[in-house]
C-alpha cells in the first residue's frame, strides 16, 4: 500500500508535540517508561532529554522534527506493518521516518526486548 501526497503532506505538518503524549500513555499503559521511550526516540533521532524538550514546547511539526534529527544508519533495519503501511514500501522518506518511530513505539508498547527494538545485534 502506499501512501498518498494528500497523507504524506498531512504527516509532514503535523507537530510531534501533538502526539508524543499518545507515545507515553501507550507505552505506560503497557508497564513501559517515559525514560524507555526516549531512549528508542534518542536512538532513531539522535536527540537527547534537552533537545526534545525543545522540540516539543515549539511545537515543531514532524517535518522540522526528522529534517534536524540524526537519523540511526540502522533504521533502515525498522520493517514491517503500521498504521496499515509496509514501512519497507513507503516510498516518501518523511512518511517512512515518522512510520519508523511509530512501529518503534509499538514494539516499545508490546515488551519488546530494548536490544530488539534498538536493532543491536
Amino acid at each position: 500500500m502506499t501512501t498518498t501526497s494528500h497523507h504524506d503532506a498531512r504527516v509532514a505538518k503535523m507537530t510531534f508535540a501533538s502526539v508524543y503524549p499518545h507515545y507515553i500513555t501507550k507505552v505506560e499503559k503497557k508497564g513501559r517508561t517515559k525514560q524507555e521511550l526516549h531512549q528508542v526516540i534518542h536512538w532513531l533521532t539522535g536527540y537527547n532529554e534537552q533537545k526534545l524538550e525543545e522540540l516539543i514546547n515549539e511545537k515543531v511539526t514532524f517535518e522540522t522534527f526528522f529534517k534536524n534529527a540524526s537519523l540511526n544508519p540502522n533504521a533502515a533495519l525498522i520493517k514491517g506493518v503500521i498504521c496499515g503501511y509496509r514501512i519497507e514500501d513507503i516510498e516518501n522518506q518523511l512518511t517512512k521516518e515518522v512510520r519508523y518511530l511509530d512501529k518503534l513505539v509499538e514494539e516499545l508498547a508490546r515488551g519488546r526486548k530494548m536490544e530488539k527494538i534498538l536493532r543491536i545485534a
